[in-house]
């Protein structure tokens, strides 16, 4: 992926009306340093995707990365596959994530093969599936269609496979919620943003990004059918699980 990253000012500016946030190409173009000072721990949660899959890629299986964005992980995970037989598919429904994606991994020489998709990760039949990813993508999907899709998922995997889910999450004590999310604001401050930038963002995220807590993330993964759940990821109010089928 190209290390140049445009700066993200979306937010920089009073806008005079707020709107839902969405993935356009506005987002595309400065996505790298949003989720960078957005999200804490992204660059190494990114680094570990690529040892789970070479722990947990089967051979001549697939591997999906759904909301793949702008392909970090399906990248990680491309250069650490041990099993030349296997491919990646990176799926996302946001046309301009998926140009990008398309021309990041093409600047990629890992011999593993990438199929970049534009769809809607609701209606996929997952083949042959021995890794699913879906990396801070479950949290945009309306809570009441969030089981369907882990539900789809647990069905398709392989034997032994895994998804591992990446979410932002909340927290049922208020004194622990209050603590993690002053650290994550004063994270993003020490990333060099605003008051106005966070506070125009939070906006614009209200409606679209609903986070669950990590109990929810559990129990229903386990009502679904997976043998194991486990966080092997967290830093402040962002946690990834390992689910083990």
């Amino acid at each position: 992926m190209n290390d140049k990253q445009t700066p993200d000012a979306i937010y920089a500016k009073p806008h005079d009306q707020i709107v839902d946030f969405e993935f356009n190409d506005a987002v595309a173009r400065v996505f790298p340093d949003m989720i960078r000072r957005s999200v804490p721990g992204y660059g190494t949660l990114i680094t570990m995707l690529g040892l789970l899959a070479e722990e947990y890629t089967q051979p001549n299986s697939n591997i999906y990365d759904l909301g793949c964005s702008l392909g970090a992980a399906s990248l990680s995970m491309r250069r650490r596959i041990p099993h030349h037989d296997c491919r990646i598919i990176a799926v996302d429904n946001s046309e301009a994530m998926t140009k990008q994606c398309s021309d990041n991994i093409a600047d990629d020489l890992s011999p593993i093969e990438v199929n970049v998709l534009c769809a809607d990760i609701r209606e996929l039949k997952f083949e042959r599936a021995s890794v699913i990813v879906l990396n801070f993508t479950l949290q945009f999907l309306p809570p009441e269609q969030r089981l369907q899709l882990l539900q789809n998922i647990y069905t398709d995997l392989l034997p032994g496979g895994v998804l591992v889910l990446s979410e932002k999450i909340v927290f049922d004590d208020a004194d622990e919620a209050e603590l993690l999310d002053k650290l994550h604001l004063t994270f993003k401050k020490a990333n060099g943003y605003s008051e106005l930038e966070i506070s125009q963002k939070r906006s614009a995220l209200e409606n679209v990004l609903i986070p669950e807590s990590m109990p929810e993330h559990h129990q229903r993964l386990k009502a679904i059918g997976f043998k194991q759940s486990s966080c092997w990821f967290q830093c402040f109010n962002f946690a990834s699980i390992l689910a083990i089928k």
